[in-house]
């Protein structure tokens, strides 16, 4: 792929700026055209000439407060504004760009440091087609994308896809040490802990079946599977602390954009 856009700015150089800069130049987005500015290594926005033609705001929705008037001010409405923080509503974004800024609010999650990630994308009414599809070829660089048709619907996908890494890695480490305390090495229980959760999330994705038919494919009656099935089951246990856990992401990220 060879995208060719004028300018990029990208702003914070963290893990997920790091991430979506070296997606964009495996895809072959010119290194030449993407400035980086990552304001804990001194770098200053004030000595950019021109104006560029997206910049994607990677920094902490703290330093938002700071870092958009001088936006504003050098900048103004004319690049197309992506962010990636959570809690920051596009109307925050126009009280400090103006009303006619063209503001593109997404929510990527880590697997896009390795190529893997899904964000979710969500665009402002002044947002052009044209600026849709470069938000989508930036995006889909690290993996895959999905457009979203209201706002609030972001705090939904931060829930599920932003911070669902740290749900399944927690689910991860709680299975190897399972495994562990059942006499399997540390590695070899991470292995297959690791190598079956990655085997089943691609046969989920490539599979016609539904996820409850997948689930009945494996389990037995009267077998390992369903004993297990079963403790997990048990007064919709699981069922009822994973919507639990999500309801307490997206309350968090409204009070973030409140």
């Amino acid at each position: 792929m060879k995208t060719k856009l004028a300018s990029i700015l990208l702003i914070g150089y963290g893990n997920m700026g790091r991430a979506l800069y070296s997606a964009w130049i495996k895809n072959g987005f010119s290194g030449d055209s993407i400035r980086v500015v990552d304001k804990n290594k001194g770098d200053l926005i004030e000595d950019i000439k021109e104006v560029p033609q997206v910049i994607l705001l990677a920094v902490k929705p703290q330093s938002m407060d700071s870092l958009l008037p001088l936006l504003a001010e050098k900048f103004g409405d004319t690049p197309l504004y992506i962010s990636i923080a959570a809690g920051k509503n596009v109307a925050y974004f126009e009280s400090f760009l103006g009303k006619d800024a063209a503001i593109i609010r997404t929510m990527p999650n880590t697997p896009a440091q390795i190529g893997k990630g899904i964000t979710a994308i969500f665009a402002g009414d002044k947002v052009s087609c044209e600026q849709k599809q470069i938000a989508q070829s930036l995006m889909q660089a690290a993996g895959d994308t999905v457009w979203l048709e209201e706002e609030s619907l972001i705090d939904s996908a931060t829930a599920i896809s932003g911070s669902g890494p740290a749900y399944v890695f927690l689910f991860l480490q709680s299975l190897v040490e399972a495994g562990v305390a059942q006499g399997l090495s540390e590695e070899t229980a991470r292995k297959l802990a690791i190598s079956t959760l990655i085997g089943s999330g691609e046969l989920a994705k490539d599979s016609s079946e539904s996820l409850d038919k997948l689930r009945d494919n494996v389990t037995s009656k009267g077998g390992t599977t369903a004993a297990a099935i079963s403790v997990f089951s048990k007064e919709n246990c699981l069922k009822n602390l994973v919507s639990q856990a999500v309801e307490q992401a997206v309350k968090r990220a409204k009070e973030l954009s409140a």
